[in-house]
């Protein structure tokens, strides 16, 4: 029999297969098991690639990752704009795949383009003259920023029911709009905070940095 002109198998597709998994049921649809049967392949042959169901997780958030661009950060670009352009490419790839976050929560462990964001944004930050344990403190409160408003939708959570809150709720008399217009609040919130954030910065630590010239 001829030898196939591709390989059945790849760590390409195992990643892509769960990460499209992970996308439209959650993190609980991935097993060894499901992934086998979506690929058309039996269940040992994935631990070729990959040991276990959580390195195939490593793997898709990783995949996530290293969609963020990282350009702005160390190329000369002032720490706020570093920072504002950074955050909103990294906010764009985990809200293209939201369930994949409470994974990549759980921090960096080894996967590549975690470890290479991290090391980009102290990197920028110490070399804009911030100290090593305020660059640690903004790569985490950034992280903590973006990841948490890629979790979920603020707008969708309010019900299409003007009565509901005319009733018992007064303030939120017009919360039942919310929904349809969940792009424009929750990206205006995502805008409003993280320039809050960052200009905040230079106002509770003043001195702290400088900008390269």
């Amino acid at each position: 029999m001829a030898r196939p002109r591709k390989p059945l198998l790849s760590r390409d597709r195992i990643v892509g297969c769960a990460l499209a998994l992970v996308d439209a049921e959650g993190l609980d649809a991935v097993s060894t098991r499901r992934l086998a049967a979506e690929l058309g392949v039996s269940g040992p042959s994935l631990y070729h690639h990959f040991a276990t169901k959580d390195a195939i997780l490593d793997a898709a958030a990783d995949a996530v990752c290293a969609r963020v661009d990282l350009s702005m950060l160390g190329d000369g670009t002032p720490w706020r704009e570093a920072l504002l352009g950074w955050a909103r490419s990294y906010r764009a790839a985990l809200t293209a795949h939201p369930n994949i976050v409470p994974h990549l929560a759980k921090g960096p462990g080894r996967r590549p383009s975690q470890l290479r964001m991290a090391n980009a944004v102290f990197g920028a930050m110490t070399d804009a003259g911030w100290s090593r344990a305020h660059a640690t403190h903004i790569g985490a409160l950034m992280r903590y920023f973006v990841a948490g408003s890629a979790l979920g939708s603020f707008a969708r959570g309010f019900v299409d029911d003007a009565a509901l809150y005319a009733r018992d709720y007064p303030h939120l008399d017009q919360a039942h709009l919310l929904s349809e217009q969940r792009q424009r609040v929750d990206e205006g919130a995502f805008e409003t905070g993280l320039r809050a954030l960052v200009d905040g910065l230079g106002v509770r630590f003043p001195g702290q940095e400088r900008e390269p010239g």
